[in-house]
């Protein structure tokens, strides 16, 4: 399973707080399936890789109330907290990078400490997609709600083909 964090709707689509949404699309993409099946707060799709079935989700609640969703879709697929893979923007790392996981703390990252707590665990794989923090001290909110630049773009692009391989 990967969940991919991110806000909801058309007005968050494209900002760097939807790195994770992203990366669950252009998997859905190269897999040829869609995200659209509305299960347990979250929209999935199902793919086969490599002769395994991925669900693919995106949770519906804010990036900060994720928790809830991730517990219920484990819950209804029957899996453990270390079979899903959390993919978030990061503000520690550089537009570009990526950083791949299997368990840790929240990093300060308001999504992941909601699954955190709703798991009782952080035992699950994450990962962490740059986004810079290129923002001026109390812009942090504007700065991730706000769209990738023109020039930022390829960096970001070239992240998401890397992750899809990682």
């Amino acid at each position: 399973m990967v969940v991919g964090l991110g806000n909801p709707g058309e007005a968050y689509a494209g900002t760097r707080h939807n790195a994770g949404f992203m990366l669950v699309d252009r998997l859905a993409e190269r897999l040829g399936t869609a995200v659209d099946q509305y299960q347990s707060e979250a929209l999935t799709g199902e793919a086969s890789h490599r002769g395994a079935s991925v669900v693919l989700a995106k949770p519906t609640t804010y990036v900060n109330r994720s928790g809830d969703a991730v517990r219920r879709l484990l819950q209804d697929e029957g899996r453990k907290p270390r079979d899903a893979l959390v993919a978030v923007d990061d503000l520690n790392l550089d537009i570009g990078q990526i950083r791949l996981r299997p368990g840790g703390g929240s990093g300060g990252h308001n999504g992941l400490g909601s699954i955190a707590q709703a798991l009782g665990t952080e035992d699950y794989p994450r990962l962490r997609i740059g986004i810079g923090s290129g923002y001026a001290r109390g812009e942090q909110v504007e700065y991730v709600l706000a769209p990738f630049s023109a020039q930022q773009q390829p960096a970001v692009e070239n992240a998401l083909e890397r992750a899809c391989e990682a």
